[in-house]
């Protein structure tokens, strides 16, 4: 009992804490909460707890539903093709070099769906920071491609990890692909219908709502997914992301729930899923002997294959914008601490990578805001 009343202290005080030093530090509130749990295990405030636990793992899901937010279908097809070409060719490039840098240092296969990933979370900030700027309209537009492919690569490779590359695996690789033709057909007829019936969208979401319908409706979807992924075995943060697009693709009429839905995520649930991750990293490991050196290189590696890759847009944005546009998508802390767990606990990476992903995903983070703050005032002076 008095485990269970120092675990909650210590979480209430971390989620009510983290911003504040977030606003003093100019350090992003994510890193702060790992960086915290840390702490706190170390100190014992946080022990197992299955209950913990179990809402950490709810709060990641949130926290994929909430990256399917950011993915509007509709806006996505109305991409040009150059546009488009060109960001299937640096997503394309990730995964080339990845490959190359993997085989070249004898790492495990798991790599090569690591360091390409992609996600967009933390480029909501940067826009919020910076403005409307061509690098930042293009990082989004290539990073919602790119998480997507992620989203797709993470399924993936949770069904080799879990069945094996045999039977069930190409048994859950159909599935998948039936998924995603009844999605497309979903898609084609719930946009056909709203088109012809547009007080649709205002039924089910209406505009005076007193009763949060809006919310109620987007939790409906959000665990329906969640028990169809369930059902078909399927990687549950797929349905979840899915889940977020469809929000986001058909109700967007409703322009204060992404903001409703955020509050709602960010100020309780998702951090308790980061809290979590950091109190799975034990801090006295940053002692051992390679550990930091790997977390570096890991890191480096990631910078090093976007920058390459970006370069195919230096004609386009200049060359100082293509680097602030390669940094934008070296901080994929959510995929990446995602992964990096499934693979730790499917055996496919021992303990000692798992806490040097989780290391270099908060390194990626500072080194990276911190750089796009001196190349933007380098530019401003």
């Amino acid at each position: 009992m008095e485990n269970n009343i120092v675990l909650i202290i210590a979480i209430s005080l971390i989620i009510f804490i983290s911003p504040l030093l977030s606003r003093i530090s100019k350090i992003p509130t994510i890193p702060i909460e790992i960086i915290l749990g840390c702490i706190a295990a170390y100190f014992s405030f946080i022990s197992e707890n299955h209950i913990f636990e179990l809402v950490a793992e709810v709060g990641f899901l949130y926290l994929m539903f909430l990256a399917g937010l950011e993915v509007d279908l509709k806006k996505l097809f109305k991409v040009s093709h150059e546009i488009l070409k060109k960001s299937l060719a640096y997503i394309s490039l990730l995964y080339l070099l990845s490959a190359l840098v993997t085989i070249y240092l004898n790492l495990s296969n798991i790599f090569i769906v690591i360091l390409p990933l992609i996600s967009i979370g933390l480029l909501a900030a940067l826009k919020k920071e910076y403005g409307d700027t061509p690098w930042i309209n293009l990082a989004i537009t290539a990073g919602l491609i790119g998480e997507i492919v992620s989203i797709i690569v993470l399924t993936t490779v949770s069904a080799a990890l879990e069945f094996g590359i045999g039977f069930d695996f190409y048994k859950t690789m159909f599935i998948l692909t039936l998924v995603f033709i009844c999605m497309i057909i979903i898609y084609k007829l719930f946009h056909n219908v709203i088109w012809w019936y547009p007080e649709i969208k205002t039924y089910l979401m209406p505009s005076e709502d007193h009763q949060e319908q809006d919310i109620r409706l987007s939790m409906a979807i959000f665990f329906l997914m969640i028990a169809i992924m369930l059902y078909l075995h399927l990687e549950v943060a797929f349905g979840a992301f899915v889940a977020g697009t469809f929000i986001a693709t058909f109700f967007e009429h409703n322009k204060t729930l992404p903001v409703k839905l955020e509050h709602f995520g960010f100020g309780w649930l998702v951090p308790i899923f980061f809290i979590s991750i950091g109190a799975s990293f034990n801090i006295t490991s940053i002692l051992d002997e390679g550990l930091l050196l790997n977390a570096v290189t890991i890191a480096i590696g990631m910078f090093l294959i976007r920058f390459l890759s970006s370069l195919l847009y230096t004609k386009q944005l200049g060359f100082v914008n293509t680097s602030l546009f390669a940094l934008s998508h070296s901080m994929p802390l959510t995929l990446l601490i995602a992964v990096a767990t499934l693979a730790y606990h499917n055996n496919s990476i021992d303990q000692f990578y798992y806490y040097s992903f989780i290391l270099a995903s908060i390194l990626e983070v500072l080194l990276g805001m911190i750089s796009i703050r001196l190349i933007n005032r380098s530019i401003s002076s």
